[in-house]
């Protein structure tokens, strides 16, 4: 009786709209039902609308962006021992923001093509993946977009998300922040965004210099690609908005900030077989990584080397791993982030 009172007591209370955090929290109830009772809406009225438990360990959330007037699904790894405060690190999708259909189990994430489940299950940090935002470059519009519609991204990662987080899963104000291909260069942007938000950032293979001739080029084919025009984002070629949001142009302002950057060449490495990840055996599978993603690797690591010599100029230090072989793919994404996580876990204090 007095335990299913403490339940009608938690249901009460997110029924009336109630923001009052149970203190100590009431372990055994449901994990959802705990969070639903502990978040706090951010300040500028962001809100966790749903929890619900997924398959395994992970957390299917709801959470309004009043900036985009949507509800954005939020899918959370809790940590170990989620009855304790933890460390945030947000992972962030690539060009399709993780699915074409609006669930993530039908796309290609974090979740569904590598093994971050498993990896992060002893670790004490709250894994946060936001799923959307596809050609977006996660960042803010200036106008909404016929295609893509309201993009304010910068402003939901850094500002309407965070607060709700840390409510409803106890984070310690510690932050790191790593993203793939499209959010390569959005993980700059988001920390020159918010300085202080994001103690470590991790990019793998990502273009970070965006204004230049050859950076718009690429910016316009991400956005391209998804059917957006980039004129509603950043405006014409000649606009400033292009180099205030080029994060190669502000890398001084990223000193004190710990960094891990990667990328292969292109080549053919040992992931590219047919019995690499996702391959399956699938002789036209492989064909379009060893060829499209070969391409691609090739561009992102001319781009790497670029910030290479860049942070080299300023005298700031940041981890690189230029790989001499490797594809723009998923097995080579597993890789750069168990390989980076020794300086993300630095940073949040793990």
């Amino acid at each position: 009786m007095v335990r299913f009172a403490m339940l009608f007591l938690v249901l009460l209370l997110i029924g009336s709209g109630a923001t009052a955090v149970a203190d100590p929290p009431v372990v055994d109830l449901p994990l959802p039902v705990r969070v639903m009772a502990a978040t706090h809406p951010a300040a500028d009225g962001a809100r966790l609308l749903t929890a619900a438990q997924g398959p395994g360990r992970i957390l299917d959330l709801s959470v309004h962006s009043p900036a985009m007037d949507r509800p954005v699904p939020v899918e959370v790894l809790p940590a170990r021992d989620n009855t304790r405060p933890a460390p945030v690190l947000y992972l962030l999708n690539g060009v399709d923001g993780g699915t074409d259909t609006g669930l993530w189990s039908d796309g290609s994430n974090w979740l569904t093509k590598t093994d971050i489940e498993r990896f992060f299950a002893d670790k004490q940090v709250t894994v946060v993946i936001p799923i959307g935002g596809a050609g977006s470059l996660f960042t803010d519009w200036r106008a909404d977009d016929p295609m893509l519609g309201r993009e304010r991204w910068t402003t939901f990662l850094t500002r309407e998300l965070p607060p709700v987080i840390d409510s409803a899963f106890g984070g310690t104000g510690a932050n790191a922040l790593a993203g793939l291909s499209m959010a390569g260069s959005a993980v700059f942007r988001l920390a020159l965004a918010a300085p202080g938000l994001y103690r470590a950032l991790g990019s793998y293979s990502g273009c970070v210099r965006t204004s230049d001739p050859v950076g718009q080029a690429i910016v316009d084919a991400v956005v391209a690609s998804r059917r957006g025009n980039p004129l509603n984002m950043w405006g014409p070629p000649t606009d400033p908005a292009w180099a205030a949001n080029d994060p190669y142009l502000h890398a001084a302002e990223l000193r004190g900030t710990a960094i891990y950057v990667s990328s292969g060449n292109g080549q053919p490495g040992p992931l590219d077989t047919l019995s690499g990840p996702g391959i399956a055996g699938n002789p036209v599978r492989l064909a379009d990584q060893l060829v499209v993603g070969g391409v691609l690797d090739a561009i992102t690591a001319v781009c790497t080397r670029q910030l290479r010599d860049r942070f080299q100029e300023l005298g700031i230090p940041v981890v690189f791993d230029l790989r001499a072989t490797g594809t723009h793919s998923w097995g080579y994404w597993q890789q750069d982030l168990h390989n980076s996580w020794p300086v993300l876990a630095a940073a949040l204090d793990q």
